[in-house]
């Protein structure tokens, strides 16, 4: 097997255990863009397991992210990057560790789109580790969904470009994007409130947050109004799909689908072209 089939399979292993919502639709790609997006995807989820996790103090956050923004504005250098990471090698997971790999297995012509894309969003994430995560305004709910969730958008709609030659709006897509996050939000209310962090505006009801997200999934569905092409279409609709339904359980009561409901929904999207 060659070194580039091998880090790929490491690469989709990586990825199923990581998130296996994202990685369903990835299936339905083809193979260029099946390695784009993956590859995208842990591209940014390396950084977004920085901002997220428990034992990393708010200021060595901030600091790593910064400065793994500033990396991926110019050629990669792996080296300093695990430099970098050595002091707390132990307690990040996998998926941050070999952020270099994700990038060198991205295609050329496309590998500096994704960096670029990534830099953003661990500059704004690093922005808003300094801020605790505090949202006052409509504004600043909309700042942080940008940078965790719209970026994605915007990034997808590169790689469509790229690889499929489909154009969409890119604030429909930075829309579905926050729509995603915004049902995540939802899921994850009590369990941000016991870590003391809140994303809901002053003066807003869980009612309020209900309202936002359904706002921003409706802009996904236009999203998807404008892909033609099954594949890239399937990939776009599963997540939307599951969101609606994950929004509808929990207005029901529940904290969330069960994976029966997950599959369900997947076959009927499927099924539905």
């Amino acid at each position: 097997m060659s070194e580039q089939k091998a880090l790929y399979k490491e690469a989709m292993s990586v990825l199923k255990a990581t998130s296996r919502t994202f990685f369903i639709p990835i299936t339905f790609l083809q193979k260029e863009l099946k390695t784009t997006v993956a590859t995208a995807y842990l591209c940014m989820r390396a950084i977004d397991e920085i901002e997220d996790h428990e034992d990393l103090d708010i200021a060595v956050k901030s600091d790593l992210l910064r400065q793994v923004s500033t990396m991926l504005l110019k050629p990669f250098d792996n080296e300093a990057y695990l430099l970098l990471l050595k002091p707390y090698e132990n307690i990040l997971p996998e998926v941050t560790i070999r952020l270099g790999d994700w990038l060198a297995l991205c295609p050329e012509d496309i590998r500096e789109t994704i960096a670029a894309s990534t830099s953003e969003m661990a500059e704004g994430m690093a922005k808003w580790a300094d801020k605790n995560w505090v949202v006052k305004t409509r504004e600043d709910l909309d700042d942080y969904t940008y940078y965790v969730a719209g970026l994605v958008g915007t990034m997808l709609s590169d790689i469509w470009r790229w690889g499929a030659g489909i154009e969409t709006d890119r604030e429909l897509a930075i829309g579905y994007g926050r729509g995603l996050q915004a049902v995540n939000i939802l899921r994850n209310q009590e369990e941000d409130d016991e870590r003391g962090v809140s994303f809901m505006p002053d003066g807003w009801t869980r009612d309020d947050l209900f309202k936002y997200a359904e706002e921003n999934l409706a802009k996904g569905d236009l999203y998807n109004k404008s892909i033609k092409k099954r594949s890239i279409l399937m990939f776009c609709k599963i997540p939307l799909a599951l969101a609606h339904k994950t929004l509808q359980a929990m207005l029901n009561g529940h904290e969330k689908m069960t994976r029966q409901e997950v599959e369900q929904t997947v076959e009927e999207v499927t099924k539905a072209d």
